[in-house]
């Protein structure tokens, strides 16, 4: 991969868009995705859930992206001149190092039958996207699969049965790369950029029995996963270790500690508020203001593109766009159930934009731009 990526994860465009989200630079009223590519910007990474709904039809929320809403939100970037990584997560809600649910049409396969799905769903999917004109550039098997992915088949420490259902995706993948005619990278992701121990047990296992991939993700958050350094560490040994490009795949920064109650129009019972709590943002390394959010940004993207051999790729910043707007949250009262989550919901990630709440331009996409 010669390009640094600078990519931006929008899945919730499409709810934002119906919530009427409105975003503003300079003070004028702006299109969300004018302001990426003015930022350049040039890839967007959109998250496709298997069926992300009760089954009375009610929507879990947080984007509802199942491939129909993923596609609808893939092909309008494509049309503004994005690349796009899709981002399976092989469940019908979120899918992370504490939960890897499978998808409910999935319940009582086997082994075998789980590696026949994983291939089917992420060709098909792909192909979908493809044949009605998606620029897909990237993709993306698992998501933060630290500790596996459908449970309880595939949960760390059986890390044969992992790489059966990774390699699915890959080779799914691959197919579809054949027939498109193009390159599509693939990449595996993990969590908790700054877990060297976790990165090598991990990996290490994999390619044992895992298909070529092109790309190691890593999600960064400041507030859970170490300092810059530690990123950068276990960056500088993945790349010597593996050879592998290494991308950021998740990272975000706070701008304020300020509360947005207001703006979501929820009770206190109703909105779970920010997810950057007091004791967690203590840890870290730069302020949350506007202007920490630019330093914290400077010095990540600094360091991502000093790694070792060239193997420091890029960034996506996670949910930049996911300002709090009535009827936008995390989860719905039916995912809640599904999670089996005392909730409440509401939006967690808004103090970390890059856009405040009011949907005005933050200063740190400018330090983006320049990079």
């Amino acid at each position: 991969m010669e390009k640094f990526i600078k990519g931006m994860d929008l899945s919730t465009l499409a709810e934002l868009d119906q919530c009427s989200a409105e975003y503003f630079e300079n003070g004028k009223k702006t299109d969300i995705l004018e302001v990426m590519k003015d930022k350049d910007v040039d890839t967007i990474r959109i998250r496709i859930w298997n069926d992300p709904y009760s089954e009375t039809g009610e929507t879990y929320g947080a984007g509802g992206n199942d491939a129909d809403t993923s596609l609808k939100i893939a092909k309008e970037v494509t049309d503004a001149g994005f690349g796009v990584l899709m981002d399976f997560h092989y469940s019908d809600f979120w899918a992370d190092p504490g939960k890897q649910l499978k998808p409910k049409a999935w319940e009582g396969y086997s082994i075998e039958q789980l590696e026949a799905a994983v291939d089917e769903f992420t060709y098909q999917t792909i192909n979908y996207f493809l044949d009605e004109g998606v620029c897909v550039t990237m993709v993306q098997i698992g998501n933060e699969l630290s500790n596996g992915l459908l449970w309880p088949e595939g949960k760390v420490p059986q890390y044969a049965n992992i790489a059966r259902f990774v390699n699915a995706g890959i080779r799914a993948a691959k197919r579809a790369s054949e027939k498109a005619g193009h390159k599509i990278y693939v990449m595996i992701h993990l969590d908790n950029g700054g877990n060297n121990a976790l990165y090598r047990e991990w990996f290490d296992h994999f390619m044992e029995s895992g298909e070529e991939f092109d790309i190691i993700g890593l999600s960064y958050y400041p507030f859970w996963h170490g300092t810059l350094q530690m990123l950068e560490d276990n960056m500088n040994d993945l790349a010597e270790r593996y050879g592998k490009d290494l991308i950021v795949a998740e990272v975000s920064m706070g701008f304020t500690m300020e509360g947005y109650k207001t703006f979501e129009q929820l009770e206190d019972s109703q909105r779970k508020g920010y997810a950057t709590k007091p004791e967690l943002i203590e840890k870290i390394e730069y302020p949350m203001t506007i202007q920490g959010q630019c330093d914290f940004m400077k010095d990540f993207l600094n360091r991502i593109a000093r790694i070792k051999n060239g193997k420091g790729k890029g960034f996506f910043y996670w949910e930049p766009a996911w300002i709090p707007v009535k009827g936008s949250g995390w989860a719905t009262q039916a995912s809640l159930q599904y999670l089996n989550d005392p909730g409440p919901c509401g939006n967690e990630w808004a103090n970390q934009a890059l856009f405040d709440y009011s949907g005005n331009a933050l200063p740190a996409l400018d330090v983006i731009r320049d990079f």
